[in-house]
């Protein structure tokens, strides 16, 4: 078995790269009349997952340990609330020696993560489980890598 390591990317030419990830939560009808009417506990999930989103694109490194530092020029969260969910889109973009593919997955995971803990209270069933509740649908949906 092969021995764990980081990729050396010593020889690589900086270049220009953008990543696109995307992903969905799917919520009661009633939590996204809560959320487009700001009526939630919590305050503005979207607003809570936007800045988690940035923070979890910069904190990559921290929870995939064979990521590289990258220093990101760009963080974009974008939030689509929809009737029966949000669309959570995430660009990133730098100037780097690797690929920022999973900066933008982590991005769009935790922003995912953290709408969940902001509506979740309106998602419970009378037991308490989340039976409707459901994160799917995130991938990378664009990668681009110029020069």
């Amino acid at each position: 078995m092969a021995e764990i390591r980081q990729v050396d990317v010593s020889g690589k030419d900086v270049v220009r790269r953008e990543a696109v990830a995307r992903g969905f939560i799917r919520l009661k009808p009633e939590t996204i009349r809560r959320i487009r009417s700001g009526d939630l506990e919590k305050g503005d999930p979207l607003q809570v997952a936007r800045l988690a989103g940035i923070n979890a694109a910069k904190l990559t490194p921290l929870l995939l340990p064979l990521c590289h530092p990258l220093k990101l020029e760009h963080v974009d969260v974008n939030l689509n609330v929809m009737d029966d969910g949000v669309e959570v889109v995430v660009r990133v973009l730098a100037h780097e020696k690797t690929g920022v593919e999973m900066e933008a997955l982590t991005a769009a995971s935790i922003a995912l993560l953290n709408i969940w803990d902001v509506v979740k209270r309106y998602e419970k069933d009378e037991s308490g489980q989340y039976p409707s509740t459901e994160i799917s649908s995130i991938k990378v949906v664009e990668k681009i890598k110029e020069g």
